[in-house]
């Protein structure tokens, strides 16, 4: 049996939540929890933005960091998306430390193991439409097994719209590029039949 869900309360899985970092005019640092984003080329990130402090400040400077949020960072995660800079320095109220990033124009909040660094590509204002070109990526090396982000290690957790929570991700369950070839060896011993 099937049952039609509104459309407004659509699930789309998985949701990551994006912490993303910008700096005010004055150099202030300022953070919001994002959930409508996707990569959508090899150094190229999407995210659907409405208007807030995040994006005055990201047509300001042109750039912005993506952190990841994670098991250890969720109550920060949800502190940033619940209060608005426009009225408290959510950074400092939240106690986390940030520092400059070396290539764009942006904090790194140095609480999250694993932040994206952007440029503004597009920023389409009408539609909500944020395209950042990822110019550098900064992990702690605690996530880090054998020269990758190891996410066992991170902990990354994803926005379960349906119910308003945060879950985490789950253990390797399948090889990609690997698990489908199983049906490919069967497809071949079908086909010599």
């Amino acid at each position: 049996m099937s049952v039609e869900i509104d459309k407004q309360n659509s699930v789309i899985l998985p949701e990551a939540v994006f912490i993303i970092g910008t700096y005010d005019e004055a150099g202030v640092p300022n953070a919001m929890n994002a959930a409508w984003g996707t990569q959508t080329d090899f150094n190229e990130i999407t995210i659907s933005l409405s208007k807030h402090k995040t994006t005055d400040n990201i047509e300001k400077t042109g750039a912005f960091t993506v952190a990841f949020g994670t098991v250890d960072t969720v109550t920060i995660c949800d502190y940033f998306g619940v209060e608005t800079g426009n009225k408290v320095n959510k950074i400092e109220v939240a106690g986390c430390h940030v520092r400059k990033s070396d290539k764009v124009n942006a904090p790194i909040i140095e609480e999250f193991p694993l932040t994206l660094e952007c440029k503004v590509k597009s920023w389409n204002v009408d539609e909500g439409i944020l395209v950042g070109e990822i110019v550098a990526e900064t992990a702690d090396d605690s996530i880090i097994t054998d020269g990758r982000v190891d996410l066992d290690k991170m902990k990354p957790i994803i926005y379960d719209s349906a119910i308003h929570a945060y879950r985490g991700i789950g253990p390797v369950i399948a090889t990609a590029f690997e698990e489908g070839l199983k049906i490919k060896m069967t497809e071949k011993q079908w086909d010599s039949q």
